[in-house]
């Protein structure tokens, strides 16, 4: 019969009361039904005791659900029920070709149990009568006769005589089967395709068409299909005709990853378009459901949004936040102070993971309990409108310090954006770009400008000999952009390159700022400007900080469009699509993969509703605008490759290490304390390691990979489909080798879990204070002897703040990223698989025990780095250590913490 997990604490009485009542309700209208019974007295048959796991709808925050369950239970009682049949991998039927199966055998009680607001695992013990020859279990297959669907999490089954169980970790929602086949669910062993089971051959390929579908018709909620589509989907024309945006992907001009198909109609006005998706509550588009958030971390989710003021990621409504907060959002800040006072007090807010109510009540649990914990949090008190953010962590301690030049130069290697800097090996710097388009490509800044700020003893010629200049260098990547960024209503950008120094005590010194604007008309002159830091005193040179401020404007947009989205989310996507396509949940590469692709695709689908889309939150607040995705296509076109993804190849591409055997990872940094490589390259040690004694494990050798056809086709399918815009240029690894094999799949998992970290869960601490991070500019710094010169000059903090984000760009922004920066409750970091029996491989086990205990070693090395006060750039001058590399993390705002996937 059916039964619930053991629930630790103490159950509120609300909670407890609506639980009886349900139950109640549902025994007094349904009759009682007893378990299929067995008959033993057949001859040569015996009995396999399994248990179904599963999860009924959660009654969730939007409350879509009620009345489903007593739906499901009326069609249960008139015959629909839910069934499970077991499939031999050993024996096999001569008619079918598939393994023998057994008699469904049906869940008699399924009524007996209501759906409830509370996470809540059902058992269900069924009893199988099979003939003794039945042979191995290797599969299960489920009928749902229901109209609605269920989670099954797991099934097991006992064998007799034997002290065994069979696991069969499942984690997939269940739809009505009536019309087409039962769901395929595997066992945990896992085989290579030369390697399966007679019995479960046909299966594995049966499983596998399953998901590829036709590629033809619209998707449904209930599908299960894994397809491919251009980014066709960012603008709604017929909406709005300023809406359309170009297609990325499937273009010279635009070449870009691919997303998952849903098969929406064109637009009316652009039939290459994919009209949006229906304006349903909650939104809806389609990803397969697996893919989606786990329902209660949509609820996580949608308490952030809450807890923000928001009712959905979208300017509007976030406007209306600006307005509870007393702020008038059409308007400029007027001063730094008034930009603190949108905080609450340092430790007043807690932060999420702290928001639990008095008592056992668990917040994943009781997502409605959450709310009312929401709206009692510290920071909201009795009024929700009265919102109150938390301080960033970059002025938590020190309110002044993050404009100091030492704090600005410090975040190029420990701030959200570490992976732009790069090594100069040619002085003076220069462009790639067309100079009959763009001017000359000779940066104008020249010795003369380096030599007055280096050292005593130092000149450029011999810091350029001793590797220690460096540059943060945005002059190509925006160049050929900034007429038409320009040419948008309020908006003022350049394209930057900022020249650092390695100084003794390993920081690095600004020496000098370019900012560029590109000739009005092909064969015009460029206007470069140079900026150098002004000696210190006690009074601040604005020219100087604006100057600062348009650099990191321009690493604001780079972050967030290339290095975040485009390097991560765009990226991955098509290879879980790849993965569900070509490899089997039999295959042990995808055993090892699923954990880096977890809610990716799902993030990426509401990304393209509310945040990329036209008119979105990042359009609308960052200074590229309408042209925000496609810089990311431009750049995915020049300069992305595969091989060049993982943090090795990457530090040793940018100049900022260099191939050393006697060194640690056999790399010798060039610039010592840098925390995101130092930090980086241990856990891509970790990671690798992993990998390589798993795949030792799957593979005997180098020739097994070869005749892997699954792999094959796998491999071929993300170079020539996903990123098929990309399929001839180089950078592609043959997998021709067990090496190969672990090179490919460790970039995966770095880029799906660290590198998605460090540019992810820092961006409220950096940016979620806007002047340490604007993302948009409105005027460009004046010349001299200009009446705008005059008016900097004569009143310069107003001239400063008409320029940055106005309060409604700085309020979308912040609520934004502190929402994106927040790690869910049910979270699965590094070195973790949350999932019970997920195999049953001792060794396979004893080798992520290894791998576990390598990722806390790491974290035990960061924490003792971070406590070094001698290396400066992890910890000074904001007094903000760099952790967004730190394995595990809580739930909630921490700044630290690398989960396995591209999860939020």
């Amino acid at each position: 019969m059916a039964s619930g997990n053991a629930q630790s604490g103490k159950e509120e009485s609300w909670l407890a009361g609506l639980e009886h009542t349900v139950e109640g309700f549902v025994s007094g209208i349904l009759p009682a039904h007893k378990p299929v019974a067995v008959d033993s007295t057949v001859s040569g048959t015996i009995h396999l005791k399994g248990t179904l796991t599963l999860r009924k709808r959660l009654l969730a925050l939007d409350l879509t659900d009620l009345g489903r369950d007593g739906i499901d239970d009326l069609s249960d009682v008139l015959g629909g029920k839910v069934s499970v049949e077991l499939v031999s991998s050993t024996s096999v039927d001569p008619k079918t070709g598939k393994g023998l199966q057994s008699p469904g055998l049906k869940i008699a009680n399924w009524s007996e149990v209501p759906d409830l607001p509370v996470e809540k695992d059902i058992k269900f013990d069924l009893t199988f009568p099979v003939a003794k020859d039945f042979g191995v279990v290797g599969a299960i297959i489920v009928h749902n006769g229901h109209p609605f669907e269920f989670l099954l999490v797991s099934f097991s089954l006992a064998l007799p005589d034997q002290n065994t169980v069979i696991h069969f970790p499942c984690n997939s929602w269940v739809y009505n089967t009536s019309n087409k086949p039962g769901r395929i669910f595997f066992s945990n062993q896992v085989y290579l395709p030369s390697q399966t089971p007679t019995g479960l051959v046909a299966l594995r390929a049966e499983e596998l068409n399953n998901l590829r579908g036709d590629g033809t018709g619209e998707r449904r909620v209930q599908d299960r299909i894994y397809d491919y589509a251009v980014y066709n989907d960012l603008g709604n024309p017929d909406c709005n005709p300023s809406y359309k945006r170009p297609i990325l992907g499937g273009s010279e001009e635009f070449p870009y990853p691919r997303r998952c198909r849903t098969g929406r109609r064109p637009t009316k006005t652009v039939p290459e378009c994919e009209s949006p998706p229906p304006q349903t509550l909650p939104p809806w588009t389609y990803v397969p459901r697996d893919e989606a958030f786990a329902q209660y971390k949509n609820d996580d989710f949608l308490a952030d949004t809450i807890r923000s003021g928001v009712e959905s990621l979208t300017s509007k409504a976030l406007i209306s936040l600006a307005a509870a907060m007393e702020i008038n959002a059409a308007v400029n800040f007027q001063s730094f102070e008034q930009i603190f006072q949108m905080y609450a007090p340092k430790g007043a807010i807690k932060g999420l993971e702290n928001l639990q109510p008095e008592g056992s009540v668990n917040i994943i649990t009781h997502p409605l309990e959450f709310i009312h914990s929401i709206f009692k949090s510290p920071g909201l008190g009795d009024d929700p409108t009265s919102v109150l953010y938390p301080l960033p962590g970059v002025v938590e301690e020190d309110k002044d310090s993050w404009s100091t030049n030492a704090e600005f130069t410090r975040e190029f290697v420990a701030g959200l954006n570490p992976m732009v800097i790069t090594r100069v090996t040619e002085f003076p710097l220069k462009s790639q770009m067309d100079p009959l388009q763009y001017g000359d490509p000779v940066s104008a800044i020249t010795a003369k400008h380096v030599n007055s700020q280096l050292p005593d003893g130092w000149d450029v010629y011999t810091a350029l000999a001793a590797k220690k200049l460096f540059v943060v260098d945005y002059h190509d990547t925006y160049i050929t952009y900034i007429n038409r960024i320009n040419a948008q209503p309020d908006v003022a950008f350049y394209a930057s390159r900022t020249l650092l120094f390695l100084t003794s005590d390993g920081t690095l010194q600004v020496l000098a700022i370019e900012l560029t604007l590109p000739p009005s008309a092909p064969g015009g002159a460029k206007n470069s400007r140079v900026f150098l830091p002004p000696d210190q005193d006690s009074t601040k040179n604005w020219v100087w900080e604006l100057a600062k401020t348009h650099v990191m404007t321009n690493d604001s947009a780079f972050h967030q469009v290339v290095n975040h989205f485009t390097r991560t989310h765009a990226v991955v996507e098509p290879i879980i699509i790849a993965t569900n396509r070509q490899l089997s949940a039999l295959h042990p590469i995808n055993l090892i993969l699923a954990p880096h692709f977890k809610n990716t695709m799902d993030i990426n689908s509401a990304a393209r509703q509310s945040l990329i889309n036209a008119g979105g939150i990042i359009e609308s607040s960052f200074t590229p605008g309408k042209y925000c995705l496609e810089l990311g296509a431009v750049v995915y076109k020049l300069d992305w490759r595969f091989d060049e993804q993982g943090l090795p190849t990457d530090l040793v591409k940018r100049g900022m290490a260099i191939p050393d055997s006697s060194a640690k990872h056999g790399l010798r940094l060039l610039l010592e304390d840098y925390p995101y490589a130092v930090d980086g390259l241990d856990l891509w040690a970790a990671i690798e390691t992993w990998y390589t004694d798993f795949v030792d494990i799957a593979y005997a050798n180098d020739a097994e990979v070869v005749r892997d056809v699954e792999l094959q086709n796998w491999w071929t399918e993300i170079r020539t489909v996903g990123h098929a815009d990309k399929k001839d240029a180089p950078g592609w690894p043959e997998l021709n080798s067990k090496k190969n094999l672990v090179q490919i799949c460790v970039t995966i998992a770095w880029v799906a879990s660290c590198h998605h970290a460090a540019v992810n869960f820092g961006q409220y601490q950096y940016a979620g204070f806007m002047p340490n991070h604007p993302t948009y500019m409105r005027r460009l710094i004046p010349e001299e002897n200009t009446a705008d010169w005059n008016e900097l000059q004569a009143h310069p903090q107003k001239f400063y703040f008409e320029t940055v984000s106005n309060q409604t760009q700085a309020i979308t922004v912040m609520t934004t990223i502190q929402i994106l920066s927040n790690h869910a409750f049910d979270e699965e970091y590094l070195g973790q698989r949350n999932e019970a029996n997920w195999t049953n491989d001792e060794k396979i086990l004893a080798a992520f025990n290894n791998y576990s205990k390598n990722i806390a070693a790491v974290d035990d090395l960061i924490k003792g780095r971070n406590a070094d006060k001698t290396l400066k750039n992890r910890y000074s001058p904001v007094q903000l250590e760099y952790e967004l590399l730190r394995p595990h993390s809580g739930g909630g705002l921490t700044g630290r913490g690398v989960p396995n996937s591209v999860s939020i």
